[in-house]
């Protein structure tokens, strides 16, 4: 495959951002979350899977920064592009044009439940699932999210983003403060400098019509995320792994682990949601561990 940045183009005539880094025989396909996010955490992936052998491809989902952003305030593309089941074939879409086959999927956050979507839809290509930061629906999160502000707010705190909130005020300076305070507990604990940019890259529009705000309020279509009673489904040799100081729920990923037949459960010492970030020792430890053990028949939970 070729190395370095190519665009593709779409069969619906958009365009996407796609960079391969690393050679050899084993492919790994990178998902980024948000919705609305980008490949950014990705970056290093191919050097940290050298040794392996891996050759990894990132990619910007449609309406994110390095890939085409359409014009969502038309309702009739809203309707069409800003859905599940878009953002799942474009996965099998980019798939076919990079000619992928028995490769490994992995995905953080909302690039967690695309994952879990393709393994069930599109299982049959895939040699393995690294699930990162996600689980299989969005009750238990809420349940989780707000418990963590709970935990890191005073309840004053907590009180005032719950009014803002009941207001649609998501814009207030101190509502806004609060939630960066969440964020550099559960989401970016280490704050890195390197993928931080001068502006806001995030597809908001995207974000918006999925997510909300921001990671602590659940306004958009993934209000409707729940795949707990299909994720058995999932056959192929599947990674979760989770930091232990996230926002996502550690108990909801004990049970995918007993719940998807052939899988394992990782946490990630000291690692929020981009755990990838806030300990990578730690998270390349566990990833390159999966993909030896699948490579070598070698895999249990």
């Amino acid at each position: 495959m070729k190395q370095g940045t190519t665009i593709l183009t779409l069969d619906n005539g958009y365009h996407l951002w796609t960079n391969t880094q690393g050679e050899g025989d084993i492919h790994l396909l990178c998902l980024h979350g948000g919705p609305g996010g980008n490949h950014e955490y990705w970056e290093n992936f191919g050097e940290k899977l050298a040794d392996l052998g891996v050759q990894v491809t990132m990619y910007d989902q449609l309406g994110s920064f390095y890939s085409d952003q359409p014009d969502y305030s038309d309702p009739e593309i809203a309707k069409k592009y800003l859905t599940y089941d878009y953002f799942l074939d474009e996965v099998e879409e980019v798939r076919q044009k990079l000619g992928l086959e028995n490769f490994y999927l992995i995905g953080q956050s909302w690039g967690g439940a695309l994952v879990m979507m393709y393994a069930l839809k599109y299982g049959k290509h895939l040699k393995g699932a690294i699930i990162s930061s996600m689980v299989d629906n969005i009750e238990e999160y809420v349940v989780n999210v707000n418990k963590c502000r709970e935990e890191c707010l005073p309840a004053d705190a907590v009180a005032y983003m719950k009014q803002k909130e009941a207001e649609g005020n998501w814009n207030d300076p101190q509502y806004q403060k609060y939630v960066d305070v969440l964020n550099a507990n559960y989401v970016d604990r280490k704050q890195p400098k390197a993928i931080s940019h001068l502006i806001d890259t995030t597809a908001t529009p995207v974000y918006n019509a999925f997510q909300g705000d921001n990671e602590f309020v659940i306004t958009g279509k993934l209000k409707e995320w729940d795949v707990r009673d299909q994720i058995h489904n999932i056959k192929v040799p599947t990674l979760l792994t989770f930091g232990e100081h996230e926002t996502m729920p550690l108990a909801s990923a004990r049970r995918m682990a007993r719940d998807i037949p052939n899988s394992r459960l990782v946490t990630t010492p000291n690692g929020g949601h981009h755990h990838m970030i806030d300990n990578a020792p730690v998270y390349f430890d566990h990833l390159e561990q999966f993909i030896k053990d699948v490579e070598n028949d070698t895999f249990n939970k």
